[in-house]
C-alpha cells in the first residue's frame, strides 16, 4: 500500500483509505462481515478509517473502535464527524451556527464519538455539513481549538455538501481547518478547480468520498436496481437521477482501458491527482477490500486514458435527493 501526507497534520496515510457509511443502514449490511472487511483491509495496509456520527447514530464509530483495539501494533488513522443539531442533511442557506454546531453541541458529540470509539485521541474530527456564511464566525473554531488543546482531536475538519465544493474556501482561508472532505470522482470533477489548488496552497488534506457515484462506477446498476427504503441510495437513485446516470456510464464504458474493470478505473482516476491524500471507497466485503486496495500499486494511467475520462465531467446542482 503506498501512503500520502496528509496536509499540514504530517500524517503518512494509505491513499486507499476506508468509507465506513455502508456498514450502517444500507442495505446488506452485516456486523460480523464487516469486521472481517475491516481486519482485511488492515492486513493489506489501509490505515485511514473515516466514519461519522450519523452512520447508524455511532453504530460504525463503535466498529471503528474494535478495529483499533484489535490492531494495538498497527498506527491507525481515525476519522469521524459531528451532525448537525438540527440533523439536516444537506444544510440549507440561511441555517445559523447556533441551529447546526452551537459549542456545547460540537463538546457533547465530539465526547459521544470519544465513547464509541474508545480510544484517547481521535485524528481528526470534522463538521458532517457546512456553509461557508459560518467562515468568519469564531465560535465552531474556538470550540475545536479546545477540544485540539486538550489532546482529544488531532485535527480539525470539514466535509463538504455535495456538488458544492466551493462551499467551504472562505472557511479554508481563515487558517482554522486541517482536512476537508469533499466528493471527488470520474462524474464530480469541479474540486479541481477552485478546491484543489487552495488545499495545495494552504497544505491542507484532501479526502475524496464516494469515489464510486454512491455505485453507479461500479458499473453493476441497471435500470432495474432497487434498494430498500432505509437506504440512502433509494433516494440518490429515484426516478431523476436512475436513468440519467445509467446513460453516463454506458457512455463512460467505451474509455475504460481494457482488462480494467470500472471500479479500478475510477479509484486510478482519482489517484492520479497527488493533491488527494486519501480515497475512501465503502468496502463490505473482504473481496472489494481486495480488489480496491491492490489498485494501490503506483502504476498510473495513461495522460491518453486521463483525458478521455476527464471528458465525462458531469456538473450538477444540489437538489432535495442530492444529500
Amino acid at each position: 500500500m503506498k501512503t500520502r501526507r496528509f496536509g499540514r497534520l504530517g500524517y503518512q496515510v494509505s491513499e486507499i483509505g476506508y468509507g465506513m457509511w455502508g456498514m450502517s443502514g444500507w442495505a446488506g449490511s452485516d456486523d460480523d462481515r464487516s469486521r472481517e472487511a475491516l481486519d482485511e483491509a488492515v492486513r493489506l495496509g489501509c490505515t485511514f478509517f473515516d466514519t461519522a456520527w450519523g452512520y447508524g447514530a455511532g453504530h460504525s464509530e463503535r466498529l471503528l473502535g474494535e478495529v483499533v483495539r484489535a490492531h494495538p501494533d498497527k498506527r491507525l488513522y481515525t476519522a469521524s464527524k459531528i451532525p448537525p443539531k438540527n440533523f439536516t442533511w444537506p444544510s440549507r442557506r440561511g441555517m445559523t451556527l447556533d441551529e447546526v454546531f452551537p459549542a456545547d453541541h460540537i463538546r457533547e458529540y465530539a465526547e459521544k464519538t470519544m465513547e464509541n470509539v474508545g480510544i484517547p485521541m481521535l485524528d481528526l474530527l470534522q463538521f458532517h455539513v457546512w456553509e461557508d456564511a459560518r467562515a468568519r464566525d469564531d465560535r465552531w473554531w474556538r470550540a475545536m481549538s479546545d477540544l485540539r488543546d486538550e489532546g482529544l482531536i488531532g485535527g480539525i475538519g470539514v466535509s463538504v455538501n455535495r456538488w458544492e465544493p466551493e462551499n467551504v474556501v472562505d472557511t479554508l482561508r481563515t487558517g482554522h481547518v486541517d482536512a476537508v472532505q469533499v466528493i471527488y470522482n470520474i462524474f464530480d470533477q469541479a474540486p479541481e478547480d477552485e478546491l484543489f489548488p487552495l488545499c495545495e496552497e494552504l497544505d491542507i488534506a484532501v479526502i475524496a468520498r464516494v469515489p464510486f457515484d454512491e455505485g453507479s462506477l461500479t458499473g453493476t446498476m441497471s435500470l432495474e436496481t432497487t434498494f430498500p427504503d432505509t437506504d440512502f441510495r433509494h433516494i440518490y437513485f429515484g426516478p431523476e437521477n436512475l436513468g440519467p446516470t445509467l446513460e453516463r456510464v454506458e457512455a463512460l464504458r467505451a474509455d475504460i482501458p481494457a482488462g480494467m474493470s470500472m471500479p479500478e478505473a475510477a479509484l486510478r482516476f482519482i489517484l492520479a491527482d497527488d493533491r488527494v491524500s486519501t480515497v475512501i471507497p465503502g468496502m463490505r466485503s473482504i473481496a472489494n477490500v481486495r480488489k480496491n486496495t491492490a489498485v494501490s500499486d503506483g502504476v498510473a494511467l495513461s495522460f491518453e486514458v486521463l483525458d478521455a475520462l476527464r471528458a465525462h465531467r458531469w456538473d450538477r446542482s444540489p437538489t432535495a435527493w442530492s444529500l
